[in-house]
């Protein structure tokens, strides 16, 4: 099954074979206790979740030019896409962040018992982050979390500027940068690029990395408080 990653331009080796084998048993034996997934979606764990988020490599391949990386992974879940991507990028510093206690404690397992040393996971809602943590991060990743205006509201304030905002979407991407039109503008932020794949199951399963930029500084008010973002998106 890692012979697909090939497709993401990937080649892994078997101590990392390894690291994500011992990943999935610990994902599944704990899923079915604590649901971070579907049941029916664990038969489907390399396909649908460990090998979308290591689509990130389309993006890394592209514009990091191999640098240091300082991530955050808003609404991680079960720790899609942080863990892969911290498993596959020694390089990379991931936060992993999301609101649900149970989430965070599993992320915190499998660091203690696969000995990942760059992943800090946090348990918070992304808009009562500190605010030394604003412009901090090179960048930020979030997998099936919210519609596009939204996530980029959490997302984008806590960018550098430059730094991009890798949001996995769907085929509807289009009509969602379509309703995002406002948001990009009030947070200085463009679509550069589109990095399209496919699922590696049997039916045709299409998928898109949209790549957005920081191009400048924001106000101070975003993201907003009091569920704010969610009520009345950008």
């Amino acid at each position: 099954m890692y012979e697909k990653l090939e497709q993401l331009g990937i080649n892994i080796d078997e101590k990392q074979k390894k690291l994500f084998s011992s990943f999935s048993d610990l994902f599944t034996e704990y899923n079915s206790n604590i649901n971070l997934i579907s049941k029916n979606d664990v038969k489907f764990l390399f396909q649908k979740h460990i090998y979308d988020s290591l689509a990130f490599n389309l993006f890394y391949e592209k514009y990091s030019s191999k640098q240091l990386l300082n991530i955050m992974d808003i609404g991680t879940g079960g720790g899609f896409p942080a863990i892969p991507i911290a498993l596959l990028y020694k390089n990379i510093d991931v936060t992993a962040l999301d609101s649900i206690n149970k989430k965070i404690n599993f992320i915190k397992t499998v660091i203690d018992k696969l000995e990942i040393k760059n992943i800090n996971p946090i348990c918070s809602r992304v808009e009562e982050l500190p605010l030394s943590m604003k412009s901090s991060f090179d960048v930020i990743v979030s997998r099936a979390m919210a519609d596009l205006r939204v996530i980029l509201e959490y997302a984008i304030p806590y960018l550098k500027i430059g730094g991009y905002f890798i949001a996995y979407k769907s085929q509807k991407a289009e009509e969602e940068i379509y309703n995002a039109k406002n948001a990009l503008l009030k947070l200085n932020s463009v679509v550069i690029d589109r990095l399209e794949y496919s699922l590696p199951l049997n039916e045709e399963n299409k998928r898109v990395l949209l790549v957005i930029k920081k191009e400048k500084d924001i106000s101070p008010i975003y993201p907003r408080k009091n569920g704010q973002v969610k009520k009345t998106p950008l």
